[in-house]
Order: structure tokens, then C-alpha cells, then sequence
């Protein structure tokens, strides 16, 4: 059993990769609401409940859509983003522009025709309902995404990255079929697989090709819209991004400290996880100009690869720096 995308030529030329800090902020949201929880992302979410423990956030408007009884939740809180995205401003203006009438339907399509109280006020006013769920968002994202963001979209970048290369060396076969073991590419048709899926069933695709979004701080599944008012989106979780909260956090292997030196063997491991010259400088406590100075001498070595995504310069460890360090690329 499968749900089935299909894709025509036009549609296959205009799909694309997209980073959304919203995606993440609604992912985190269902992570803490013990929904599609993943045990990667455990140390964040104990970060996260002890923020919340000290200062708890009013999701008054947004909590009731994303964690209740029903196995789904509204499509319009994640909308495509427009381009590439990266930008939450964007992502809640896009958000905002859910027609009336789409926001109704999705809200009965998941909550029947009797939903509780604060679904039922989003229905009769969806303006002023997507705005107050706008600056809910945004708070949720300013307290538990924000201080990590950087991280997080180094890794999202680093696994675009990486499924431009299947793309490129492969086709869409090899990308999609790389991007999660349930997912299936065959004569036009995109499948997704596996123990959740037990009946036949097609996606009523938006308009243009798919958008491929990355997820960190989300369910260990693939999450396809079935139906939306925006292109039709298919959230993955994000390769590496179960080293992001624990790489550099422990001491590096003596043999590679024999072999490189301490800073250079600290340096490895903390690229576990893809990082930029800024970031390494701010979690070792050492100068950007010593940094880059050591990643030169791995990078000649073969340890470490360097990639550039728009104006970020991403630094990542190769299948030999993995190797030494005693982890895989």
C-alpha cells in the first residue's frame, strides 16, 4: 500500500529544494507534543521543556491545531515557501495569505464538522485567527529555534547539498529514492511506502512540481500533504542530523589527537556535525583566523570537505575524517 504522487514532466523540471525555519518550528511543536516523536532529537527536547518550564509560551491558537486527538493536522501551517526560503518572515507571510475558504476546509478535513472551541474561532474568523497563530510561531520560534538555527540550517544546507550531487550523478530515481526507504520512484510516480500506509491512496497535488524540505527537529517519517492550497511539499528528515547535538560535546579519539594534534582532532570531531568558520569559532572558543587555519591543513589532508551554499561556506568532515574519528560520513 502507498501514497502515490504523480508527476509529469513539467512537474518532475520544477520541482526543487527549500529550507523553512516554520517547518522546523511546527516539527519542534509536534516533537514536544509527543507526536511522530524522534529519539534523536531527545537533548534538544530537554533543553526545550526546561525553557518552558521557566517561562512557558502562550500557543493558545496554534497547540490545539497541532497536538489533539486527530491523526493529522492543518496543511496551511507549513506552507511552500515561495523560493529557497531560510526566512520565517517570509514563511508567516506566506502563512497569513491562506485563503478563508482553504483554511475552512482544512480545518473540517481534520476536525469534522464539530471541532473544539478554538478551531471553531479560527473558522469563523481565519484573518485574525492566521495572525494570532503568526506571532504565536514566531515567539515559539525566537525561544526554541532561534539559538540553535545556525546549526540546524548548516545541516539542512549540507543535505541539500548532498541530494543535488544524487541528483546530478543519478537522476530523480537515486535522489528520491535516497531521501527515505519509503519512498519509491517509478514510471511517473512517486510512492511512499511503509508500515503507515495501509490503504491506496493518491495526493491531490498543488500546482507546479514538489518542494523537498529537510527536517532536523522532526518526525523520524516522511510527511506528505495529501492536499494544499500551495505547492505540494515533502517533508524529510535531514541526513546527519543526528550528530547535531552531539558532535564536539565529547573528546575526540586519542588516536586522532596522537595523530593531528588536540585542536585540529577537537576541530574533526565537532564536524560531525556541517558547520561554518563562525560557528567552529564559537563552539571552541577560538578565533575564526585559527580556525580556518586548521581546516586548511585537514582539508589538504582529505578530513574535511567545504561546500559552498549561497553566502555560507560549509565545512564537513569526509568518509576519512569520519573514519578516523571513529564515526560514518
Amino acid at each position: 500500500m502507498a501514497l502515490t504522487i504523480h508527476l509529469g514532466v513539467a512537474e518532475l523540471a520544477a520541482t526543487r529544494f527549500a529550507i523553512s525555519p516554520l517547518s522546523e518550528t511546527v516539527s519542534a511543536l509536534r516533537q514536544l507534543g509527543d507526536r511522530d516523536r524522534h529519539p534523536i532529537n531527545l537533548r534538544w527536547m530537554r533543553w526545550a521543556a526546561d525553557e518552558l518550564a521557566k517561562d512557558p509560551l502562550d500557543l493558545s491558537h496554534t497547540w490545539p491545531l497541532l497536538v489533539s486527538d486527530r491523526p493529522n493536522w492543518p496543511e496551511f501551517l507549513v506552507p511552500a515557501p515561495p523560493g529557497t526560503g531560510g526566512s520565517l518572515e517570509e514563511d508567516l507571510a506566506a502563512l497569513q495569505r491562506t485563503p478563508a475558504s482553504q483554511v475552512r476546509i482544512s480545518l473540517r478535513r481534520v476536525f469534522g464538522e464539530a471541532p473544539p472551541g478554538p478551531v471553531a474561532a479560527l473558522a469563523e474568523q481565519p484573518a485574525a485567527g492566521l495572525r494570532a497563530i503568526a506571532a504565536e510561531l514566531r515567539a515559539a520560534h525566537d525561544r526554541l529555534i532561534a539559538p540553535h538555527w545556525a546549526r540546524i540550517r548548516a545541516v539542512l544546507e549540507a543535505d541539500v547539498i548532498h541530494r543535488a550531487k544524487q541528483l546530478a550523478a543519478g537522476g530523480a530515481g537515486t535522489l528520491f529514492a535516497g531521501l527515505h526507504p519509503d519512498l519509491h520512484w517509478c514510471d511517473g510516480r512517486l510512492m511512499l511506502g511503509g508500515e503507515r500506509w495501509r490503504a491506496e491512496r493518491v495526493v491531490d497535488r498543488g500546482p507546479g512540481g514538489l518542494v523537498l524540505m529537510p527536517v532536523v527537529l522532526g518526525s523520524p517519517h516522511v510527511l506528505i500533504k495529501k492536499r494544499t492550497s500551495t505547492q505540494t511539499t515533502v517533508r524529510y528528515p535531514a541526513r546527519g542530523a543526528g550528530a547535531l547535538w552531539t558532535a564536539g560535546t565529547q573528546a575526540p579519539a586519542g588516536s586522532a589527537v596522537r595523530l593531528l594534534g588536540r585542536a585540529r582532532a577537537e576541530l574533526l570531531e565537532a564536524l560531525r556535525s556541517p558547520a561554518t568558520t563562525t560557528d567552529l569559532a564559537r563552539a571552541l572558543g577560538v578565533t575564526p583566523s585559527a580556525v580556518s587555519q586548521h581546516l586548511g591543513v585537514l582539508r589538504e589532508s582529505g578530513l574535511v570537505a567545504r561546500e559552498r551554499s549561497g553566502r555560507n561556506v560549509l565545512y564537513m568532515t569526509t568518509e576519512l575524517g569520519a573514519s578516523l574519528i571513529g564515526t560514518s560520513a
